[in-house]
């Protein structure tokens, strides 16, 4: 008679369900090194998205200049990293693979934007959107504006240091460069950012 298999044992009490367990909780870390190992694509991306979606947003609206584009930026990087979440090499890093692939998606954006409007017909201007009402005091505020001048890579630089408050380590990560390329980018964004803003007083 073969050996009796073990009784799966269940988890007893609230405390051991993941799905009870809070996402303040889970993801206290920036490195979400709080994610469960045992997690699945739909478990973990869906506190993901709970605890970071809209500061995700917050910063790819400052790449992108609309909050309708930043949005589905956010919502693809979503997409695409619950598609490949049985690939990542580190489960534990999610949210620096996020913060990358808004930056790329950012990017995307903006290179194919830039196409458009060289081609496109000259025409009326498009009326405000409802959505872009959400950020009317960000888009008059004169340190934004004097963002939008600058270079791309400065400007993510910038974004990434004092909007999203990420360390050398982080940015250089998240915009697929050396620390010391975010360094020379942030010194000359800062040098740039101050020069435009005297001229604006």
């Amino acid at each position: 008679m073969p050996p009796k298999e073990p009784e799966e044992r269940k988890p007893t009490g609230k405390a051991a369900r993941p799905t009870d367990v809070t996402t303040e909780t889970l993801l206290a870390d920036r490195s979400m090194g709080a994610v469960p190992v045992g997690w699945d694509a739909d478990m973990a991306v869906t506190a993901l998205y709970s605890a970071h979606f809209r500061s995700l947003v917050r910063l790819a609206v400052l790449l992108v200049r609309d909050m309708a584009t930043a949005e589905e930026v956010v919502q693809d990087a979503f997409v695409a990293i619950h598609g490949a979440w049985r690939r990542l090499r580190d489960p534990d890093k999610a949210l620096a693979y996020l913060r990358q692939s808004v930056v790329n998606r950012s990017r995307s954006v903006l290179r194919h934007r830039a196409v458009v409007e060289k081609y496109a017909p000259k025409g009326l201007p498009d009326a405000p959107s409802a959505e872009n009402g959400a950020i009317g005091e960000l888009e008059r505020s004169a340190v934004i504006e004097a963002l939008r001048s600058l270079p791309t890579r400065q400007r993510e630089a910038l974004v990434l240091r004092y909007y999203g408050d990420l360390s050398e380590a982080e940015i250089a990560h998240a915009m697929g460069i050396s620390k010391g390329a975010v360094k020379s980018h942030t010194a000359r964004g800062m040098a740039a950012l101050r020069a435009v803003l005297e001229k604006m007083s």
